[in-house]
């Protein structure tokens, strides 16, 4: 069946290609605001007219953000023009490539062993520093270090038998070592880390043909959104999935790649021309965010690319927009002051919302003087990147208390709690518990729940270890017996175990306190809205179920921003502003050490130093193209270095833009600020000061 029916209105022309096309493999090179997700949710939207049922389709991105973004607008099309029938868009998958992940090995946890936790971060990390503490280096190396060798490792999807070691250097010579006792603790945990969630299911799907075939059968399309950022572990994946049918979709933009550190390799969208064969390749240029000015800027910093395989070039129809600033500061104090007194002037004289407001910069140490004269001008802002809700301690206790209950061979979650709140098990008893597993083949929870056969263990240890066994057990029989729901038992957990008279005890102040126990009863309710939303559609899974569905999604959104910020001043990294977009934007810092990062400049093979600039242009790039309608870009003249000033080297992609796309101005020293404005600003201190304590 093919409905022929034209692209949807107000599409240009590179857009509509891409939506219409509609077998065989598909390249969408999108530059910066050239209507990506439109694209894909009108591709996926044009699939269904032409008669592909939606469960037989499957888009993957990299945010939840994101996925419930294309999500929302897919089940408008679908409604708009009646696709579906009945059912709509049933079965239609969208969602990050590590939900899908967890998706593929969920269905196919026999295969695997049975029931299974993920390790967040913090539990990675954990296991790695137990594993290096039993080695003669262990107290030397960074454990972050070695995590970090490790995930690289897998998102370029090396085994531990294929790491190579850089020779001389320790840290890879550690992670040969630790890397496949890591993989080995993560299965007698029966866990997977955030990376297995790719790899694993690559490896699967290589092992069993006939587990690939069935999923190869199950999905005939696929689409990826912001492919520059796929690592090669993702890239198999997708290699598999595609294999049989070939029907697979890519929209993404070279330009804009700049997670090299974090694994995603460059070479998978350079390269799709080679990996899938008779790749129909579609340019969208028109960029429907920034003013001609700031394009044009941009255009002329990515045009010197040396690595770049495709050429685009930005385009827009608007009329007009302001040329480019490009200011000079003493110091980064002044730099500094001018950016928060500019921001205030803005908003009070021509009526801007803070949030219409963003300060960008390379590296977090340069916010530090940014915060300070924002809270002078009374300018309310966030900053992209702080502690996240799921990482704060009293959240973190209590999901091991859950997880433990769900799997007490995750033993992450057990020396969490073990004698948290405190229970008589310290560090000395936990070490010969350990001892007594590791020399009779136990688990620890097994060396636990037989504290009494075992010597050594003091009677105030053996009577925490009861405690705790029988603390889990209550919760099991709760969960899995009685089928009480999840948030139940876990707000009777907090009350078995004392967990608000302890974070009374032990929190600085009152408030510090009242804080911390509030983060809990929001965990709590968050639990419970779960609940009633599962209970609202019907659904019949069982608590335990349900609860490890929950901690399941809650260790795939850690790394997210919880919610909108409302309105305030956004500060952010280069590499957190990617996918954002504001009205205002200053780019701080423009200067050789700074952007491109000192780290880039480092003598090493000559390729790598060559590739690494170029991500940092490529960077710089992502910085001008969040500007929607005005770009300061800024440096200043000296900063202190080792406690005396130096002179500064602007950025060497400054001198790739023309002088006459931009205005140069002088940024005056903060110290030089007349009466009138020291008045103002302190008129505005006051003021803020005055509002914190209403």
């Amino acid at each position: 069946m093919d409905v022929t029916l034209v692209a949807a209105p107000k599409m240009n022309p590179a857009q509509a290609e891409a939506v219409e096309h509609q077998n065989g493999p598909l390249l969408v090179l999108a530059g910066a605001g050239s209507g990506k997700t439109r694209v894909i949710t009108h591709r996926i939207a044009r699939l269904m007219e032409r008669g592909v049922p939606a469960h037989m389709i499957c888009a993957l991105t990299f945010t939840n953000k994101a996925a419930a973004e294309m999500a929302e607008r897919v089940e408008h099309l679908i409604k708009e023009r009646g696709l579906g029938g009945k059912d709509g868009g049933k079965g239609l998958v969208i969602s990050t490539f590590h939900s899908f992940g967890l998706m593929v090995l969920g269905r196919e946890r026999k295969s695997l062993g049975g029931t299974f936790t993920i390790f967040d971060q913090g539990d990675c990390l954990s296991a790695v520093k137990e594993i290096l503490s039993r080695t003669e280096a262990g107290k030397r190396l960074d454990a972050s270090a070695i995590a970090a060798r490790i995930s690289n490792a897998k998102n370029a999807f090396i085994s531990p038998e294929e790491l190579e070691v850089r020779e001389g250097d320790e840290y890879d010579e550690m992670a040969k070592i630790v890397y496949p006792r890591y993989q080995s603790a993560l299965r007698n945990f029966k866990a997977f880390d955030f990376d297995d969630l790719v790899c694993e299911v690559a490896r699967l799907w290589q092992q069993r043909a006939d587990i690939l075939d069935r999923w190869q059968k199950e999905y005939l399309y696929v689409l990826v959104d912001e492919y520059q950022d796929t690592n090669r572990a993702q890239l198999e994946v997708l290699r598999l999935l595609a294999g049989r049918h070939k029907n697979i979709c890519v929209v993404g933009d070279d330009d804009q790649s700049i997670y090299a550190w974090r694994g995603a390799d460059v070479r998978n969208i350079l390269d799709f021309e080679e990996q899938f064969e008779g790749a129909k390749i579609v340019m969208l240029e028109q960029n429907y965010r920034s003013a001609a000015p700031i394009l044009a800027v941009a255009n002329a910093v990515i045009a010197k690319r040396t690595d770049s395989k495709y050429k685009k070039f930005l385009f827009t129809d608007k009329p007009g927009g302001e040329k480019v600033n490009l200011g000079v500061a003493p110091s980064p104090e002044a730099e500094a002051a001018y950016v928060a007194r500019e921001i205030r002037r803005i908003i009070s004289e021509e009526q801007r919302k803070p949030k219409d407001f963003a300060i960008l910069y390379r590296s977090n140490g340069q916010a530090k003087l940014i915060e300070e004269n924002l809270r002078e001008q009374g300018v309310a802002y966030r900053m992209i990147g702080g502690q996240q809700f799921f990482e704060r301690k009293e959240v973190k206790d209590l999901l091991a208390y859950l997880k433990l209950a769900l799997n007490r061979s995750d033993e992450i979650a057990l020396r969490r709690i073990v004698n948290y709140p405190p229970r008589g098990i310290g560090d000395t008893s936990i070490e010969r518990l350990t001892q007594h597993a590791l020399a009779k083949g136990w688990s620890l929870w097994q060396a636990i729940e037989r504290v009494d056969a075992l010597d050594g263990i003091s009677t105030g240890a053996r009577d925490g270890c009861k405690d705790i066994e029988k603390l889990v057990s209550d919760m099991r029989r709760q969960l899995i017996i009685e089928r009480q729901k999840a948030s139940v038992v876990a707000r009777s957990l907090c009350e078995a175990v004392g967990l608000k008279k302890d974070i009374d005890a032990t929190s600085p102040t009152p408030h510090a306190a009242a804080r911390r126990w509030g983060n809990v009863e929001g965990f709590l309710a968050m639990l419970g809205r779960r609940e009633t939303r599962v209970e609202a559609k019907g659904q019949d899974a069982s608590a335990e179920r349900e609860l490890m569905a929950f901690l399941h999604a809650l260790t795939l959104q850690m790394s997210e921003e919880e919610e909108d910020p409302g309105n305030v001043v956004t500060l952010s990294t280069l590499h957190g502003s990617k996918g954002l977009e504001f009205d205002i934007v200053y780019l701080i810092g423009c200067e050789e050490g700074l952007i491109p990062h000192t780290r880039s400049l480092e003598v090493k093979a000559s390729d790598a130093t060559v590739q690494d600039v170029e991500e940092e242009r490529r960077l710089f790039y992502v910085g001008v193209t969040r500007a929607r309608q005005r770009l300061f870009l800024l440096r200043c003249k000296h900063r202190v270095m080792r406690g005396k000033p130096a002179p500064r080297t602007p950025c060497r992609f400054l001198a790739d833009i023309p002088e006459e796309l931009y205005e140069a101005f002088e940024v005056k020293d903060a110290s030089a600020m007349s009466v009138s404005e020291m008045a103002t600003s302190a008129g505005n201190l006051l003021a803020m000061l005055d509002a914190l304590g209403k």
